[in-house]
């Protein structure tokens, strides 16, 4: 389900952070159901415990995550897939991450677009 590359511009927590909150907007996590430990993640993706550790708060400080001491974390009550508004806004804030990852890395807008589109058709 999560995965993190060392090598992409992305920095790792940012990965996981997003892949997360992909994971629950989807419907792939659940509202109550638990996500692995902080330990168990850290060994699944190979990255440090204190990177998963950080990343699992910041979503609790979001109110994505509610964490039950010596329980484990949990995606929040309250916490619903969102509707059609909330799902445009979360796909036009991936859309800018990923543009400003192009643009970092020296990519225009014309040619992620014509590149994207060519994906598209491959996948049809």
């Amino acid at each position: 389900m999560l995965a993190v590359d060392s090598r992409h511009p992305l920095p790792l927590y940012a990965q996981l952070e997003s892949g997360i909150r992909a994971a629950i907007a989807g419907g792939h996590v659940r509202v109550g159901e638990q996500l692995p430990t902080v330990r168990q993640l850290a060994v699944a993706l190979r990255v440090n415990a204190n990177t998963v550790a950080r990343v699992y708060a910041e979503l609790e400080r979001a109110g994505v995550l509610e964490t039950r001491r010596g329980v484990g974390s949990f995606v929040r009550s309250g916490h619903e897939p969102p509707g059609r508004a909330a799902r445009e806004r979360a796909l036009r804030g991936v859309c800018e991450r990923f543009l400003a990852e192009a643009r970092a890395a020296g990519f225009g807008a014309d040619e992620v677009l014509r590149h994207l589109g060519d994906r598209v058709r491959k996948e049809k």
